[in-house]
């Protein structure tokens, strides 16, 4: 994988019934650096994010992640985690076994992943025998953020990981995706938040400059 780019795209076009929000959209995100994605609301940051995740199909252009199509093997989904689509909570498991739910599918042993330093790093070992839908909006974003670190993987793609965090939660999982793209991991993250994206280790692009 690492003979390729991260993410690249090409002349990527999206429309929503007669409305274009994508249109020739350039992006390529090398491998081991981090990219953020910055705009206003409804400018195509999700829709842009979704596509090089697999889960929406483009009208017309090229996505290429790690040289192949997005969401095509079961290949790309051990390298490739998202956030751009709401987490599915399984009824009856609490938060550590979701956390250690994640381990065993990645192959992990969930002791030596280390589950419980990842729920006290997100302020979560309080919350560990709760469910995720008794949660609130912010324990739930900090739940959905340490299950995407907790299992391996080669890319991030994350939309708005600030969202519902307190400005110590920012400051938390900025320095852990520094330390993803500085141990080689590949970051694709769109936000409101310049300062928080480059704490993140990312490279601030707009949605305007990614339009050839």
């Amino acid at each position: 994988m690492a003979d390729h780019p991260a993410v690249e795209v090409s002349d990527l076009t999206v429309s929503y019934g007669s409305t274009p929000v994508l249109t020739g959209v350039e992006l390529t995100v090398p491998a081991g650096t981090g990219v953020c994605v910055t705009g206003e609301n409804g400018i195509g940051k999700s829709t842009l994010l979704r596509c090089v995740s697999g889960l929406q199909r483009p009208d017309s252009g090229r996505i290429r992640v790690f040289g192949a199509a997005p969401g095509s093997s079961p290949e790309f989904w051990a390298a490739v985690v998202t956030t751009v689509e709401p987490p599915t909570w399984y009824p009856g498991l609490t938060t550590r076994e979701h956390a250690e739910l994640i381990c065993r599918a990645h192959g992990q042993d969930p002791d030596e992943a280390g589950v419980d330093e990842a729920l006290s790093r997100f302020g979560l070992t309080g919350h560990a025998d709760a469910i995720p839908p008794s949660l609130s909006s912010g324990q739930k974003q900090r739940l959905t953020l340490a299950l995407a670190l907790l299992r391996p993987s080669s890319l991030l793609i994350l939309d708005e990981p600030e969202h519902r965090l307190d400005p110590d939660g920012r400051a938390a999982v900025a320095e852990m995706l520094a330390d993803f793209v500085a141990t080689g991991g590949s970051l694709l993250m769109a936000s409101h938040d310049d300062k928080f994206a480059v704490a993140s280790g990312a490279e601030l692009t707009t949605m305007e400059s990614l339009v050839a």
